[in-house]
């Protein structure tokens, strides 16, 4: 069916529309998935640290930008180097971290499928911008959950994103009428979509299945008179919109702006219970950050990654810079040893050698509670998930690979395991559940000087061939023996 962008506005024709524009340019790949993954990760009961970090590290340019942004002007307020998904996570909350993802994730894929435009790039730099305004405010307030506040100012002007990106004949349409004196904004978008942005962009959330909180904080609000209750939803709203608002006064020429912002703080000041001169201030500092943070600067450019610029290098095989993401990793491990459980230093350390070294697959064993076998318990890369149950073998010696490396308490790195000599040093679930691997490392685990697990991590034979370093192994073991001192500490802690 043919639908006319000439025609009066109407928002089933605008999403119908809208939705056609979507699909021609594939839909968002991979969006649905990964917010889905986030928002069960968030909600999830057992290992909710580790799926959040799982489901971050499954897409490449959004674990380069979460940590991007763990490291930016933002959260210089924590005053230590991020280098690891695990450890945004440890500092900063498994919430905010989901909700940072979920705003980053949309931007991405948005830049990834616009037309590259200045406007488009404008507006994706805006809801970035009014992300960081309202992380500022609603710290100041000191209610809420402050990165939902974070997330909700991003996704505030969604729908006027989608239609930069997607519909540029309407936005076009839009900005003639802009151009035409006497024209008004509210009425001039309803003419044209059917409907307001805000409007638009909830339609939208609904059907990317959003959470319901996310999408009733979409609405442009009216301020309220200072001293009326605010419900936790219309707070939200408000703040966000207030954000979006200075964000557009921000990024505008207009010899106007500093009288547009000083009546938007001052509408919404008192009703979210904020003094006007600290919004202000706030929104300075904004300002001022801002201009040089790289995380702001040309923000709609397309995040293409490069083999080891330090994304999720499981897509390329061992990065270049492999010895210093091992090093960095290092040191977030021993930044957190104080601090950190057990099962937390191992799935720090799993994530450091996936991303790292750039394995195809990382998974920890741990020996199993009737200490009868071992058990693959946490894994990143393509499949993993699935295979877990599938991964475990008894304790009593056998002779090959895996008992050789625990035995011997010593990394073991086999170069090829297609070799024919090899063969039978390779136990046969390995070799129904991993038939793929061309190389792979065991690192083992010992705790009081018994072994209580390991590391496995494989490249893939569809990679290029892959050694380890001297310098490489240096790494590897600091990682192991941390893990050990830990488990010892605790094991110590509870016998107190």
């Amino acid at each position: 069916m043919s639908i006319s962008t000439t025609t009066p506005g109407n928002l089933e024709q605008t999403l119908e529309l809208l939705w056609l524009r979507v699909r021609e340019r594939g839909d968002l790949p991979g969006f649905s998935k990964v917010v889905n993954a986030i928002v069960r990760a968030m909600r999830g009961e057992e290992d909710r640290e580790f799926c959040m970090t799982r489901t971050v590290l499954s897409d490449p340019a959004l674990t380069q930008r979460v940590l991007r942004l763990a490291n930016s002007a933002m959260y210089s307020a924590f005053g230590r180097k991020i280098n690891t998904v695990s450890k945004a996570i440890m500092v900063l909350g498994i919430e905010s971290i989901g909700h940072l993802a979920l705003g980053l994730k949309l931007i991405d894929d948005l830049s990834a499928a616009s037309s590259n435009s200045e406007e488009a790039r404008g507006e994706m730099e805006k809801a970035v911008l009014a992300g960081y305004i309202g992380r500022q405010l609603a710290a100041s307030a000191t209610t809420g959950n402050v990165e939902e506040a974070v997330v909700c100012s991003i996704l505030h002007s969604l729908g006027r994103m989608m239609t930069v990106f997607y519909l540029p004949d309407l936005w076009s349409k839009l900005q003639l009428r802009r151009a035409a004196a006497g024209q008004d904004e509210t009425r001039m978008v309803d003419e044209v979509l059917g409907a307001q942005f805000d409007e638009l962009g909830r339609r939208i959330a609904q059907h990317w299945g959003l959470p319901e909180s996310l999408i009733s904080s979409m609405q442009d609000i009216l301020p309220k008179p200072s001293g009326d209750p605010v419900e936790h939803r219309d707070r939200l709203a408000a703040l966000s919109t207030m954000s979006s608002g200075c964000a557009q006064i921000l990024c505008s020429d207009s010899p106007s702006a500093p009288a547009a912002l000083a009546q938007m703080v001052d509408g919404y000041a008192g009703m979210l219970g904020l003094d006007v001169t600290k919004v202000m201030a706030a929104v300075e500092t904004v300002r001022k950050s801002t201009n040089d943070d790289p995380l702001f600067v040309s923000t709609g450019k397309s995040l293409k990654r490069a083999p080891g610029s330090g994304g999720n290098a499981a897509a390329w095989g061992k990065p270049a810079d492999a010895a210093t993401l091992l090093s960095a990793g290092v040191a977030d491990l021993r930044g957190v040893l104080t601090t950190a459980n057990s099962a937390q230093m191992v799935a720090m350390a799993l994530e450091i050698i996936y991303r790292g070294l750039g394995f195809s697959r990382a998974i920890s064993f741990l020996r199993s509670t009737d200490h009868t076998k071992y058990c693959a318990r946490l894994g990143f890369g393509d499949g993993v998930q699935e295979m877990l149950a599938r991964l475990e073998f008894s304790k009593i010696y056998q002779p090959d690979v895996f008992h050789a490396a625990l035995a011997h308490d010593k990394i073991t790195f086999i170069e090829n395991t297609k070799a024919p000599n090899f063969a039978n040093k390779l136990p046969q679930w390995w070799k129904e559940a991993l038939p793929t691997a061309r190389s792979f490392i065991v690192l083992p685990l010992t705790a009081n000087q018994q072994p209580i697990g390991f590391i496995y991590a494989d490249w893939d034979e569809s990679l290029a061939r892959y050694r380890l370093d001297p310098i490489d192994i240096i790494a590897l073991n600091e990682l192991r023996m941390m893990i050990g001192k830990s488990i010892e500490s605790r094991a110590k802690q509870l016998r107190a």
